[in-house]
């Protein structure tokens, strides 16, 4: 049986994403929507599994705007419903949920936000805190698994009570661990979708109507003022004189090391909801400390509010934390960095670093490396490939990448893309260096996922403007660097059941691209040709799509289509396999040469053009 289907009172064991999704069991959520983005995914992809069994719609959409904008009607109409997205995917939804403060919603509404401190999969490490004051709504910020769980009920209750969205803010160490959950009361809503026809609450067209809706607002956070003390992820703890007010998973490192340090009179404030601040609780802990050490992640957040909100008071504390020096800015946080800034904050001792063992070993870097047969690696050799033909330099020739697996083509032997800023911006770039007078070719490379996301919108633009730019769609079939969800662009949906698929090729045309190619990443001859004529194109837009199915997606099909081994008395020993190719298939024997590993090849069969010496031969399967 599935672990979030358990009965109440259960304890079972959940990842911090899968308690989330069972959270919106218990909170009696109709929709759940999203784009895929780690640390957040593995919400959607526990209840896709069994949405049609509990009743709840849950999808993937385009991109972090649209998914919350139908959770948002979800809501308007009546429905709970919450939408997941990692930190970037919040920018992208920001301009909605601006608007959405001021209507507000009906049914609860969760926006999870899975912020990644460290940043271990993002492109910046982003504290989104700080939206919660832009936009004026709650939030909540839970330290582990359980909380995350109880935090989507409660705040599913509070959302319908303010009829405001709430925010569920994580980081990538609550979403991502895994830990013993008492699971609730699954809660079943029977709610039919009624939307009310309210002209000033839900159109935004009249300015004297949003100056309403604002102080509609207004009034509505000076009501969450008066819940947010008694949030459940709230906790207050007073001993000493020495104190420590912290949140999210920072706690729980407070206090490992508080125990570490066997310290048993050190006062704790948790602070489960960032937005509205619980000014009693605060204020009972400034009463009572004389010091007091903020511990957070990523940015100073509390320690800002609460150092502004300490000048009402007569006698206030003295403070520590990130703007004394006390905790590190950027990176996430552990016991290790805990445990210096308290036993500074509590005994004045300077940082001192834990002799490690590990640390005595040299371990070799291992940077993230594109899989074996991944078709994106074969698209980029045969581009670079066409570059080289036509007698441009590296340095000539921008490639202009974006978010996905093929950004890893950055790494070494490929070392392809120049690139990689955000959703879609692969095509603006390449569209602004052409629109700014570069008069050498230029190239941007897009995932297909990606190219629904965020990519139409400047192609539309380059096309309109009969800019010479080369666009790649790399069309892998699938979502792939977020664990293989679907996108507009395949036939399934995130439960598997049929959906519509979008062709690219029809999206593509549609917009007026008159140069469309479609290539198999696998056939580099023909790639390479397909690029050389783009790359001389003097009259337009010219698209390339680069269409074969992930190799990790084609291996679960059960699809290999060539076997692959070296002929040991033509191979000379060359490297070329290795030095221009880069398959992690491929390895290094210093007696034999290059060799092929069985058990990591999936027979793409690519290998075998690179072989100066036609050393690596294949032979096709069936």
């Amino acid at each position: 049986m599935n672990t979030i289907l358990g009965h109440a009172g259960e304890k079972v064991l959940l990842m911090g994403n899968e308690a989330i999704a069972r959270g919106a069991l218990e909170g009696g959520v109709h929709v759940v929507t999203g784009y895929p983005g780690t640390p957040s995914s593995e919400v959607i992809m526990a209840l896709s599994r069994i949405s049609e069994k509990v009743g709840v719609k849950v999808e993937w959409f385009a991109n972090e705007k649209v998914a919350f904008e139908v959770a948002l009607a979800a809501s308007n109409a009546g429905l709970r419903s919450m939408v997941t997205m990692k930190a970037p995917g919040l920018n992208v939804a920001s301009d909605s949920i601006f608007s959405a403060a001021y209507c507000g919603v009906n049914g609860g509404m969760i926006i999870l936000v899975a912020d990644d401190p460290g940043p271990h999969t993002t492109q910046t490490e982003q504290d989104s805190r700080f939206y919660s004051i832009l936009t004026g709504l709650p939030m909540l910020d839970p330290s582990s698994p359980q909380e995350a769980k109880d935090a989507v009920v409660w705040g599913l209750e509070i959302s319908e009570r303010l009829k405001l969205p709430v925010f569920l803010r994580t980081t990538t160490r609550v979403n991502h661990t895994t830990a013993d959950i008492v699971l609730g009361d699954v809660k079943r809503l029977e709610r039919k979708p009624i939307f009310p026809r309210d002209l000033p609450r839900y159109v935004r067209a009249s300015m004297k109507w949003n100056y309403e809706r604002h102080r509609w607002l207004d009034e509505r956070m000076k009501t969450a003022e008066k819940i947010s003390d008694n949030c459940p992820l709230n906790s207050l703890l007073l001993k000493g004189d020495f104190g420590i007010i912290t949140s999210g998973v920072s706690y729980l490192y407070v206090v490992e090391v508080l125990k570490r340090l066997n310290v048993g009179d050190c006062s704790i404030l948790k602070i489960g909801i960032c937005n509205p601040l619980p000014k009693k609780l605060i204020n009972s802990f400034l009463s009572h400390c004389k010091h007091i050490l903020f511990v957070e992640e990523l940015t100073p957040f509390l320690e800002f509010s609460i150092r502004a909100f300490s000048t009402l008071n007569e006698n206030s504390p003295k403070f520590y934390g990130k703007l004394n020096g006390y905790l590190p800015f950027e990176g996430e946080l552990n016991p290790s960095i805990v445990k210096d800034a308290v036993s500074r904050f509590l005994f004045s001792k300077p940082p001192h670093r834990e002799s490690n063992d590990l640390e005595k070993f040299k371990v070799p870097s291992r940077p993230p490396p594109m899989c074996p047969g991944c078709p994106h690696r074969s698209a980029y050799y045969a581009l670079l490939t066409a570059i080289r033909r036509l007698g441009y330099k590296r340095e000539d020739v921008p490639i202009f990448g974006d978010i996905g697996c093929y950004a890893l083509s950055l790494q070494k032997p490929l070392e392809a893309i120049w690139t990689e800023h955000c959703m879609g911006a692969s095509i603006s770039m390449a569209l602004g260096l052409k629109f700014a007078g570069y008069d050498k070719p230029v190239v941007a490379t897009i995932g297909d996922s990606t190219f629904f996301h965020a990519g139409l919108p400047a192609l539309a633009d380059a096309v309109h403007l009969k800019e010479n730019i080369v666009v790649v769609i790399l069309d892998n079939r699938i979502t792939a660097m977020t664990g293989h969800q679907p996108h507009p662009g395949v036939e399934f949906k995130a439960d598997g059941s049929k959906a519509v698929e979008v062709d690219i090729v029809d999206v593509v045309k549609g917009l007026g691209v008159e140069k469309v190619k479609v290539v198999d990443p696998y056939d580099i001859v023909s790639c390479i040709k397909v690029f050389e004529e783009a790359l001389t194109n003097r009259n337009g837009v010219f698209v390339i799509i680069a269409r074969r199915e992930c190799a990790l997606l084609a291996r679960r099909m059960g699809i290999k289509l060539h076997s692959v081994h070296i002929n040991y008395d033509k191979c000379v020993k060359c490297r070329s396999c290795i030095s221009t190719f880069g398959c992690p298939a491929i390895l290094w024997n210093d007696e034999k040469g290059p060799v092929i590993i069985p058990s990591l090849c999936n027979g793409c069969g690519s290998c075998s053009y690179i072989c100066p010496f036609n050393a690596i031969e294949v032979e096709k399967n069936g």
